[in-house]
């Protein structure tokens, strides 16, 4: 099994609902994202997939979060947007562009140093 590690970034804005804390206000963060793409075996070329194609994935799916206040998001509307609910969007996102073989096996965000979710699907 190979596993390909890709990191990018976003900033957005966002507010916990029904959270009694600091939290419950408007506030942003720059948050960081890891994903982990799992397959078996290599392609003719000797690579799971490129480089340039994961992280043009990833980007199209961190894109529409990117300088958003996420609480207005279609996936945000119903649940709050808490790094757990973030991490487990980006990877429905990116499970969807995946070719056949490719999956994902994390995704971990951090929404400030130190204090980040990894998200596995089942």
């Amino acid at each position: 099994m190979f596993e390909l590690v890709v990191k990018s970034a976003f900033a957005a804005a966002h507010r916990l609902r029904e959270y009694h804390g600091d939290c419950e206000r408007l506030h942003g963060h720059n948050w960081e994202v890891e994903v982990r793409l799992a397959a078996p075996g290599v392609n003719a070329l000797g690579m799971v997939l490129d480089f340039r194609e994961v992280k043009r994935h990833l980007q199209a799916v961190v894109g529409e979060l990117d300088h958003q206040y996420l609480n207005d998001l279609p996936a945000f509307r119903e649940r709050n947007p808490t790094t757990e609910h973030v991490a487990e969007t980006i990877c429905a996102g990116l499970a969807g562009r995946l070719p056949e073989g490719v999956t994902v096996r994390s995704v971990s965000v951090w929404e400030s140093p130190g204090c980040g979710v990894a998200y596995t699907p089942d």
